[in-house]
C-alpha cells in the first residue's frame, strides 16, 4: 500500500524550529534536503530561500517524492527518488558544486510507520518488509529474508549491534526455533516471536517490548549505518565555507557516529560545532509528538 496524502497521514517534523534557526537558512541558499520524508522541513526551507533560492530533496521512498511533487512551492527545487549516500550522483547530475546548507533526518516519517503497509510498525498486521524502497527487485534485502535465512549469531548481532537489545540473543534463538515450525511473513509473527523470548515485566515496560527488534531489523534491511557514513562525507565536502549542516538522529548508535565524524572535522580545523551538545525535544514537542522523544541534533560549519 503506498503512501496516501489525507488527513490520517500527518507527519510531525522533529525539532523543526530548532533546525532552521541552527542552520541559518538565508534566501537565495542552496540547501540540500537529504530525507525528504513528510516535507516539514523541506516546506519551511523552500519558503525561507525564496524565489531565488534552490533546495534539493531526497528521498528512497518514491511515493514521498511524487507527493511533494504534487505540491505547489516558492522556490526552485528539484526532487529525485534517491538515497543521501548518493548525492554527489544527484548533484553532478544537476551540476550544483556546491551548496549552503544540508539536513538529515535519519528517522522514519509517521506517514511511513503508519501507512506505508511494509512492516515498519509492530502496531499493525502487514508483511514483514521494512525497507524503504515502495518497489523491490529480487535483489533487494527484506526483513523477512533475515528472519528466515540468517543465523542465530547473525541475528543476535544486528539485533544487539543496531538494536542495543539486552535479550539479543534470546530472541534470535526464538527466531530460528520459530521458522522451523512455519516461515515467519508478518510483524505480528515477529511480534510474538519476541514476546515469547523476553521476561514478562520486559512486556510491561513504557518503551514497547518488540521496538527495538524492529529498530534493528530496519537498519539492518536499509543499510542505513554505511549510508549515514557515507552521506556524511560526501554532504562535508559539497558544503560551500560558512555552510551548515544539521544532522537529526533517533538512535545511539547512529548520535555516536554523527558526533566522531563531527569531532574528527573540529580537530582537523576543517569544521566548527554550532551545537556543542546535541539539542533535544522539549517536554511540549514530546507529550505533542511522543515519537521525538529520542531525537538529537548536531550542527556543524564547515571552514
Amino acid at each position: 500500500m503506498n503512501l496516501k496524502k489525507t488527513e490520517s497521514t500527518v507527519h510531525m517534523s522533529v525539532l523543526l524550529k530548532e533546525v532552521i534557526n541552527n542552520l541559518n537558512i538565508q534566501p537565495n541558499d542552496k540547501v540540500l534536503d537529504g530525507t525528504v520524508g513528510g516535507g516539514g522541513y523541506f516546506r519551511e526551507i523552500c519558503r525561507l530561500v525564496g524565489n531565488q533560492g534552490t533546495v534539493i530533496g531526497l528521498d528512497q521512498d518514491k511515493t514521498v517524492i511524487e507527493i511533494m511533487k504534487s505540491e505547489s512551492s516558492t522556490c526552485q527545487r528539484y526532487l529525485r527518488n534517491e538515497n543521501f549516500r548518493n548525492l554527489d550522483k544527484v548533484l553532478n547530475e544537476l551540476k550544483i558544486n556546491q551548496v549552503d546548507k544540508i539536513v538529515f533526518d535519519l528517522g522514519i516519517s509517521s506517514d511511513q510507520l503508519d501507512e506505508s503497509g511494509r512492516g515498519f510498525s509492530f502496531q499493525k498486521n502487514e508483511p514483514l518488509l521494512m525497507t524503504l524502497k515502495d518497489k523491490l527487485d529480487e535483489n533487494d534485502l527484506t526483513a523477512m529474508e533475515i528472519v528466515n535465512n540468517w543465523g542465530e549469531d547473525s541475528l543476535a548481532d544486528i539485533i544487539f549491534g543496531y538494536g542495543e537489545e539486552r535479550f539479543a540473543k534470546k530472541i534470535a534463538r526464538n527466531i530460528c526455533k520459530s521458522r522451523e515450525e512455519k516461515l515467519i511473513k508478518t510483524t505480528f509473527d515477529l511480534v510474538e516471536i519476541v514476546k515469547g523470548a523476553v521476561p514478562q515485566w520486559y512486556q510491561h515496560k513504557r518503551i514497547h517490548f518488540a521496538t527495538k527488534t524492529f529498530q534493528a531489523l530496519r537498519i539492518a534491511v536499509n543499510d542505513e549505518m554505511e549510508a549515514l557514513e557515507e552521506g556524511l562525507k560526501k554532504g562535508f565536502e559539497y558544503l560551500e565555507p560558512k555552510g551548515r549542516m544539521a544532522i537529526v538522529s533517533f538512535h545511539s548508535k547512529e548520535d555516536r557516529l554523527v558526533k566522531r565524524f563531527f569531532k574528527e572535522r573540529k580537530l582537523g580545523q576543517t569544521g566548527l560545532l554550532i551545537t556543542k551538545k546535541p539539542i533535544i525535544p522539549t517536554r511540549d514537542e514530546i507529550l505533542e509528538n511522543p515519537r521525538s522523544r529520542s531525537a538529537k541534533l548536531r550542527v556543524i560549519e564547515k571552514i
